[in-house]
């Protein structure tokens, strides 16, 4: 497998994916829908404002699904990166995005917006009768 490309394939191949935190021992899940690739790492976009970030400031740890109907399903765990890296093109694409699910922000550079990025990433494509791990 093709390791952060395939990822991608599987995250952007439907409109939306689920991402999972846990506090205090509660999972939360929610639908996430902006993934890119910049300097060799998976980034994702959210805001400040949000619980998801409350969240991964108290704990990184956090998975990720898609199901790609026809191909399985990916499982991506890692770790957020809360350094906030991403370049001027990564980030007018999650403003953009972001923007298209008709949230509102004063521009790529909202001081509300923000990138994290996937460490220490473990991933499997799997289906009913395995889980094939991506090499990353």
């Amino acid at each position: 497998m093709n390791g952060i490309a395939t990822i991608l394939e599987y995250l952007n191949a439907v409109p939306a994916w689920y991402l999972a935190t846990s506090v205090d021992g509660q999972p939360h899940v929610r639908p996430f829908s902006f993934a890119a690739e910049e300097h060799g790492r998976i980034w994702f976009c959210t805001a400040t404002t949000k619980d998801v970030w409350e969240e991964l400031l108290e704990n990184q740890r956090f998975e990720a699904t898609s199901w790609w109907p026809g191909h399985g399903w990916l499982i991506l765990r890692g770790k957020a990166g809360l350094e906030d890296l991403v370049g001027e093109e990564v980030r007018a694409a999650g403003y953009e995005h972001l923007e298209s699910l008709g949230e509102h922000y004063d521009g790529p550079h909202d001081e509300t917006l923000v990138f994290f990025s996937v460490e220490e990433p473990q991933a499997w494509i799997c289906n009913h009768d395995e889980w094939a791990p991506v090499e990353l």
